[in-house]
């Protein structure tokens, strides 16, 4: 009934055009007449459903600090390359690794010192220059991408322009670095496989490096 009530609204009010024309449009409306579309061809995004976990501030990031009611302790900062901020009254504190939510907690510890009562702070990331990957070899435009949390190995692709002529798409190389810093690992992607949902399309970390001989 579904299927003939779209049909309906498809073809207008009128009837008698409908009577005419009903075999030909329960057979064209109905839903086991459309092949369902196969795994294989979805999106890779769709199925991994993996979600994106928070971003982490790193090293050049741009972050935002707002104490409320104090305009001093206030300010626009850089993460330094050692991964620290400085702020008045607090001096260096780490932000490299923190998530915005958890650097906010770890300045009003710090300065609930100073005050009668716990201090509202919040704190943005204004600018991510920290979340880089690099892509190599037989792509059109090799380098340094600063990208968002969330991209996958697909749409890195697409940033560096595509291949060269003389890509081997089938030997692509993502290499990562190891959570506990101890060297990296080395994963082999079939360019192919990923299109057609053979192979995952990998959601990308910090640091990787997608090399395409």
């Amino acid at each position: 009934m579904q299927a003939i009530h779209w049909c309906l609204r498809v073809k207008g009010s009128g009837y008698l055009a409908i009577w005419l024309g009903t075999i030909a449009l329960l057979f064209a409306c109905s839903p086991s007449s459309v092949p369902p579309v196969p795994p294989e061809a979805q999106p890779a995004e769709q199925r991994q459903n993996a979600p994106v976990e928070d971003y982490q501030i790193g090293p050049e990031d741009v972050v935002e600090v707002m104490v409320w009611k104090n305009e001093d302790l206030s300010r626009v900062v850089n993460v330094r390359p050692d991964g620290k901020i400085s702020l008045p009254l607090i001096g260096d504190l780490k932000a490299a690794g923190q998530t915005a939510e958890q650097l906010k907690v770890s300045i009003a510890e710090a300065l609930k010192q100073y005050y009668k009562e716990p201090p509202q702070v919040s704190v943005i990331v204004q600018q991510v220059n920290s979340y880089a990957i690099y892509i190599l070899g037989q792509v059109q435009t090799p380098g340094r991408y600063v990208v968002k949390s969330g991209t996958t190995f697909l749409q890195a692709l697409s940033l560096a322009g595509g291949f060269t002529p003389y890509a081997s798409t089938n030997r692509i190389v993502l290499r990562r670095q190891r959570s506990n810093g101890q060297g990296e690992d080395a994963m082999r992607v079939r360019f192919n496989d990923v299109v057609v949902g053979k192979q995952q399309n990998l959601l990308l970390k910090r640091g990787d490096t997608i090399v395409v001989p």
